[in-house]
């Protein structure tokens, strides 16, 4: 079994409950595919892929602040990738399969992408959180200024 980061798992204290047509009513279509029926979007499509400003990046489903822009990094892999997520603001979890660990909000539980370890990256962590770029709501470090 994979080792988890400590910092990114947290029990599921403070969740949001909801029953599909209340999450249909706030998410688009492919919002709702991806976060609640764990889909995954067009490879290189996602509006974040390519973006590297300073700011911070949220779950889309509930506003949760889940990455910071200082820790996404160009892996080329067609998602945005991160090396590390905001302290408690994710849950890994090992598929049954036992082959791939996948990412949750901590708070609502949305589907957010997957981790991949030891790619060697020239990361702190050697880690790849590859998301989905429609799982996520970006706020720029400018605009709240």
């Amino acid at each position: 079994m994979a080792a988890l980061t400590a910092t990114s798992v947290v029990p599921s204290t403070g969740s949001i409950p909801k029953q599909d047509e209340e999450w249909r009513a706030i998410l688009s279509p492919e919002q709702f595919k991806i976060l609640r029926q764990k889909g995954t979007e067009n490879r290189g499509k996602g509006e974040y892929t390519k973006l590297f400003d300073e700011g911070t990046y949220s779950c889309a489903g509930c506003a949760t602040p889940l990455y910071k822009s200082t820790t996404k990094f160009d892996s080329g892999c067609g998602w945005p990738a991160f090396f590390d997520a905001i302290p408690g603001a994710i849950k890994q979890t090992l598929e049954a399969n036992g082959r791939r660990i996948e990412i949750t909000c901590a708070k609502c539980d949305g589907h957010l992408g997957h981790v991949v370890k030891g790619e060697g990256f020239p990361t702190p962590t050697d880690e790849r959180h590859c998301i989905n770029s429609v799982s996520l709501k970006f706020s720029s470090e400018k605009s709240s200024q």
